[in-house]
């Protein structure tokens, strides 16, 4: 197996990285302007988080989600729906031989960041922590 002398594998390549904050950008838009002919999806709000674009740039993982983390289901399924016209949007924006599929996913890290935001204001925690700084 040849590898890629400018890649290790340890994490992704500065490609993968560009095309991916490229497409988040691109749909950030497209969704914040109501730029879909789907009255429904552009009735929401929703957050792109991140995207992950697969090595050979043909997949993007789509992190969102919906403004106050309500109403998942409904906002997955229309972005599922409208999946071909939001491709088209991107591959508009973008140089690459082929427009990315792209797989949406529920951002779980605003809830992580949330659980951590409970747990730091635990007075035990705070203790540690103020101990800590000493």
């Amino acid at each position: 197996m040849a590898k890629n002398k400018h890649h290790s594998g340890a994490g992704p390549s500065q490609r993968q990285l560009r095309v991916g904050e490229l497409i988040r950008r691109t749909l950030a838009d497209v969704l914040n302007q109501g730029q879909v002919h789907d009255p429904e999806l552009n009735a929401m709000s929703i957050t792109v988080g991140e995207v992950r674009a697969s090595p050979d740039l043909k997949v993007a993982t789509v992190y969102v989600m919906p403004l106050g983390g309500a109403h998942r289901d409904e906002a997955m399924e229309a972005l599922r729906r409208n999946r071909s016209e939001l491709r088209r949007a991107v591959s508009r924006e973008m140089t690459l031989k082929y427009a990315p599929d792209l797989r949406f996913v529920i951002d779980e890290s605003f809830d992580q960041m949330d659980e951590t935001r409970r747990l730091f204001a635990q007075d035990q925690v705070r203790r540690d922590i103020e101990k800590g700084a000493e």
